[in-house]
């Protein structure tokens, strides 16, 4: 929530309304169902901004341009709807307005009953997971790679959302780079039990090999390369 509070204008929040199906004797209150957030539901305090981003959580209009994925700027606010601009695809510039819909996870095992909320199905979006990008074309990508990606087409999905090579910024770590900050704290705090000074000289663990400029691994099937 740090990130929307540097968009200029009034905050409004808009509450959810959680129930659970078949619960006449009220086991599970309100107040304990608010606390719950699936990752395929909105928050039950969701707070915007205009000209903040969003992504939509479910297929609403798929012939407007309305589906999972898709990406919009809030406009403006209304009691029961938010008046939305789609920012990609074909149907860019659009101005929709989106409703309060019922929401349940798409895992029923997730929780020991049916769990149902009613709000805008759209969750602040100043960034998404490469699966959430496939088929989306983006004028301008930043790819965030702390670490390497751990599926088959993952880098292909990421690099390839932009229609210019030169309109993609990619940041990735070196090997070990969390070992190696992790380590340098803990020499630093030992040298400074024993009031002595350190230099940090980096050192790898023979078990990594060291390789100069930064770089990521890819993940491919092997059947691709003898094919």
């Amino acid at each position: 929530m740090k990130m929307i509070g540097s968009f200029q204008g009034g905050e409004v929040e808009y509450y959810s309304f959680d129930s659970v199906v078949d619960d006449p004797h009220n086991y599970y209150p309100s107040e304990f169902l608010n606390t719950l957030t699936h990752n395929g539901l909105p928050p039950h305090v969701l707070k915007l901004k205009v000209g903040c981003p969003i992504i939509l959580l479910r297929n609403i209009d798929p012939a407007n341009g309305l589906c999972n994925g898709t990406r919009l700027v809030v406009r403006g606010f209304q009691r029961n709807t938010i008046d939305a601009e789609i920012v990609l695809g074909q149907h860019a510039g659009k101005r929709v307005f989106l409703p309060r819909i019922p929401l349940c996870p798409s895992d029923d095992e997730m929780f020991p009953f049916q769990f149902k909320r009613k709000q805008f199905p759209i969750r602040l979006s100043f960034a998404m997971t490469v699966n959430k990008s496939q088929g989306q074309t983006i004028p301008n990508i930043g790819v965030y790679l702390p670490d390497p990606v751990f599926s088959h087409g993952q880098l292909y999905v990421a690099m390839s959302r932009a229609t210019a090579r030169t309109n993609i910024k990619i940041l990735a770590l070196p090997p070990n780079a969390a070992e190696r900050e992790e380590r340098s704290k803990k020499e630093k705090k030992k040298a400074e039990r024993k009031g002595k000074e350190i230099v940090n000289n980096n050192k790898e663990k023979k078990t990594t090999p060291v390789y100069n400029g930064t770089y990521t691994k890819n993940i491919i099937y092997k059947e691709v390369l003898t094919a």
